[in-house]
């Protein structure tokens, strides 16, 4: 039933039965698809109703046409302007400009029809009962349910004014969801004000399982967050057992508008360290997003007096993120990758994490990419950065550049008809590479004499090469290759003799020309190859057949002899003092090396194994009840043969293979074999060994060994048991709208989950597990060495609210555990504990934190920390 009323009028249909007004109740029964509406708009007299008022009832209604008051029951809704009223019951009473709604109670005694009161100003509100003004704009809401911005009020009474803000008495104020938080945990708010931006309390308290803590709050703020607002980052305080008592982690964070923010963050200890960091994010929504770190320390070790006091460790850290999005500017991409740091930002930092913990290896990158559209060339350059923390050394590409062209068939015809001629077969290309490289070390990165060590080069490649097949089932290519490279220096050698007082030592001075030079090369060659099938089918029993198919590939390469003095490419050196001469490369130092020396007339040859059978599977109904199983995958072995190499004419032989025991299981292999004797004598009492040119089975041996790596890996949870496991890969979400609804720290969060899925604490998994194992054996001649670690990882649910992960491995060389970590999470509904804890080691360890999981009261924890470790 829908009723229209303005200014105190009510208006019927003609299908409506009239009745007669008397002054007693007038009772009014319509049927249920009864509407009127009355958009009219009058001139009011202040103080008046100036909106329609709309009353809909789905039960019934009654009007008491002498006291003005209409009652309606059965999901019941009022609406002035844009304010709302749901409810079981309602009465308006049009005198006074009230209106009062309640829930209602059925003949089983079950409760309903909640009243629901939305305000644009104040959102949504569900509550016991509701009492409204609609000319003053004012009303009392008793037993209120409403959720504000991740925050829950509940309970007591609230008083809503005509400014749109809302007086509250005795309310519960919680993060927790459920329908009563002060189970769990809550704020009571004795008295307070909630405006658009805030609420503001006079005495609180804490409530936790019902039960009041007894600690008063005199007054309390707390922000409700529909708009980036900046504040306070409240410091953490403790101890470390080598700078001391600490505040850290305090700070400021700036909401400068919906698509940029920073957080400054700050630390002091009290032996004189300090330390302080910026984080910034900035998208611009369909174009780009990024983030942006960058932090600085200086530490102080030792005591006061000492060197190390004196001179603090001084370490810095950036990290940059940037991506492009693709439709943005179709054919052209820039993005930013980097990740740099000092060898300490990480070992001297309190509280890591066990990922920085084993972090030896930072790269970084800056590119920038375009395609242009209908046409072969492409181009892309980049800054490029390594960085081995265990060493400290450092490798700059600043910056290297690409530009290439498609192969290209010059001499065929887009409007060909039929198949293509010979020469219509012939393909062109042509790439470019400039780079400019630096190796050093860190400490010496910015100093001059580093860089004057920096390397430039460019190099063309221009490949012909055409394809054919020959008694239809060999193909057949033929290549020419052309290469030029750029270089503006070269080097020069020369004998120097240094008079000892026991002799004349023989050493080599190298100076570095300057000047442009270039070195180009050429070569021509073919290859052949083809597929050999084998099959063997079973009539009985589960296996049905096994296939196995061979690819054996043969080439021929041809390269002239650039070491001829024509080419001006070598240079000859006296090695000692009996005038013997060797001839060396003015390039050697070259980014690309230079043309080679000697001639090369050689054939190039391979094999390789697929094996894989195929079994009766009554599981497998796709494809008529039969399984494909790959058993090896890849099993290949390489090798080349010089005609015309003065001697060790067979280059060293190199094989690898994978295979799979399970979906789940695979194994990897490669490794080298070196036909040659091996040949040792002593040297002024030391053993040296060389290769000799004779090959080892003609003394009835097997090549030698000198390289190989096995290694496998295995993952495997509960909800992948079987089945391929798309948890693992969940889909991607667009990082401008993830930025809109996530502060710094919880972007952080969503950074180390990306990077480490094992960091993810997720309960609806009741297990996760996977390692890796490495072998890797070598052999010099001289010496054999052999290194196998084991790494595993994972995390099971002891029960469905108690989760325990860890990381840990072994180094079988040194016979000793590594790194090893325990991490034990357990669910608390609206809060969270997290036990962490590295039993052994150099940085054994125990932290244990109880906290809200709501980003709004994240400080709202109680935390434990010891580190045991110190300088490293």
């Amino acid at each position: 039933m829908n009723i229209s009323i303005k200014a105190h009028a009510f208006y019927q249909q003609d299908t409506l039965k009239t009745v007669a007004l008397k002054d007693s109740l007038a009772l009014v029964k319509t049927d249920t698809s009864f509407v009127k509406t009355d958009t009219t708009k009058k001139n009011s007299k202040a103080g008046e109703i100036t909106d329609v008022i709309k009353a809909v009832a789905s039960d019934s209604s009654f009007y008491d046409v002498k006291n003005n008051v209409m009652y309606l029951m059965g999901n019941a809704r009022i609406t002035y302007g844009e304010r709302q009223i749901d409810a079981g019951y309602i009465k308006v009473d049009y005198k006074d400009n009230t209106v009062f709604a309640k829930g209602t109670t059925d003949s089983l005694g079950r409760f309903s029809g909640l009243p629901i009161f939305k305000d644009p100003a104040q959102g949504t509100l569900t509550a016991d009962s509701v009492f409204y003004n609609f000319k003053t704009a004012k009303g009392k809401i008793y037993q209120v349910y409403t959720e504000e911005d991740g925050g829950y009020i509940t309970g007591g009474k609230i008083k809503k004014q005509k400014n749109d803000e809302l007086h509250m008495k005795n309310v519960v104020y919680s993060t927790c969801d459920l329908p009563e938080p002060h189970q769990h945990f809550g704020i009571v708010i004795t008295k307070g004000i909630a405006t658009e931006n805030q609420i503001v309390t006079g005495p609180a308290y804490m409530v936790i399982e019902d039960v009041p803590l007894p600690f008063v709050l005199p007054f309390g703020f707390f922000p409700k967050p529909n708009k980036r607002a900046s504040g306070i980052i409240l410091p953490q305080v403790g101890e470390d057992a080598t700078l001391g008592f600490f505040l850290r982690d305090f700070g400021y964070y700036l909401g400068l508008n919906d698509y940029w923010d920073m957080t400054m963050k700050g630390g002091i200890y009290s032996k004189g360290s300090y330390e302080a960091n910026v984080a910034s994010r900035y998208t611009k929504r369909y174009k780009y997003s990024g983030n942006i770190y960058l932090s600085f320390s200086s530490r102080k070790y030792g005591v006061e007096g000492t060197e190390e006091y004196e001179h603090p460790t001084r370490d810095f850290q950036i990290r940059w993120s940037h991506s492009q999005n693709p439709n943005a500017r179709p054919g052209t991409n820039f993005g930013a990758s980097v990740n740099a740091s000092t060898r300490g930002a990480f070992r001297n930092v309190p509280g890591y994490s066990y990922q920085q913990i084993v972090q030896n290896q930072l790269s970084s990158s800056i590119s920038y990419s375009k395609n242009w559209a209908n046409s072969p060339f492409s181009l892309s350059t980049a800054l490029t950065h390594s960085q081995d923390l265990s060493t400290g050394t450092v490798s700059l590409s600043l910056p290297s550049l690409n530009f290439s062209m498609t192969t290209l068939n010059p001499f065929d015809s887009k409007d060909r008809v039929g198949e293509q001629k010979w020469y219509q077969r012939i393909a062109v290309g042509y790439s470019l590479q400039a780079d400019n490289q630096l190796s050093t070390y860190d400490s010496l990165l910015f100093k001059p004499a580093s860089l004057r060590k920096i390397r430039s080069g460019v190099q063309h490649n221009i490949p012909i090469s055409m394809s054919s097949k020959i008694l239809k089932y060999f193909q057949f290519s033929q290549s020419i290759n052309y290469s030029e490279k750029w270089y503006f220096q070269t080097v020069r050698k020369h004998y120097v003799a240094r008079p000892t007082p026991t002799g004349t030592i023989d050493s080599t001075a190298i100076d570095t020309i300057p000047g442009f030079r270039r070195a180009s090369e050429y070569s021509v060659g073919g290859s052949l190859n083809t597929k050999i099938y084998g099959m063997v089918n079973f009539k009985k029993g589960k296996l049905m057949a096994i296939r196995h198919v061979l690819t054996p590939n043969v080439g021929f390469s041809y390269r002239p002899d650039f070491g001829k003095p024509q080419f001006g490419y070598y240079d000859s050196l006296q090695v000692n003092q009996y005038g013997e001469k060797r001839a060396y490369s003015i390039f050697e130092n070259g980014l690309y090396g230079g043309p080679g020396n000697g001639r090369s007339a050689a054939i190039n040859f391979g094999l390789d194994n697929n094996i894989e059978i195929k079994v009766r599977s009554s599981k497998d109904t796709t494809n008529n009840g039969v399984k494909k199983i790959p058993v090896l995958q890849g099993l290949s072995i390489n090798g080349s043969y010089n005609f015309v190499a003065d001697s060790m004419k067979l280059s060293q032989l190199s094989f690898g293979g994978r295979t799979f025991f399970t979906e789940k299981l695979g194994v990897s292999f490669s490794g080298t074999l070196n036909p040659y004797v091996f040949y040792t004598e002593t040297v002024s009492g030391r053993l040296v060994g060389k290769d000799i040119d004779r090959y080892r089975w003609e003394d009835g041996k097997l090549p030698r060994l000198t390289n190989f790596n096995f290694s496998f890996d295995y993952s495997l949870n509960s909800n992948s048991l079987g089945k391929n496991n798309k948890s693992n890969n969940p889909p991607q979400q667009n990082s401008s709208d993830l930025f809109s609804r996530v502060n710094a720290q919880q972007a952080d969060q969503l950074q180390q989950i990306s990077r480490n899925a094992n960091a993810f604490v997720d309960f609806n998994i009741p297990w996760n597990l996977s390692f890796y194992y490495n072998f890797n054996y070598s052999n010099t001649g001289l010496q054999r060495q052999i290194v196998q670690t084991l790494n595993a990882n994972g995390d099971f649910n002891l029960t469905p609210k108690w989760k325990v992960q860890f990381n840990t491995g072994y180094d079988f060389r040194n016979n000793a555990i590594s790194l090893t970590s325990f991490s034990i999470y357990r669910d608390l509904h609206c809060w969270d504990m997290s036990v962490r804890w590295i039993p052994f080691g150099p940085y054994q360890s125990y932290s244990v934190d109880l906290r809200v999981k709501s980003s709004i009261l994240q400080d709202l924890k109680l935390s434990k920390r010891r580190e045991f470790y110190n300088q490293f």
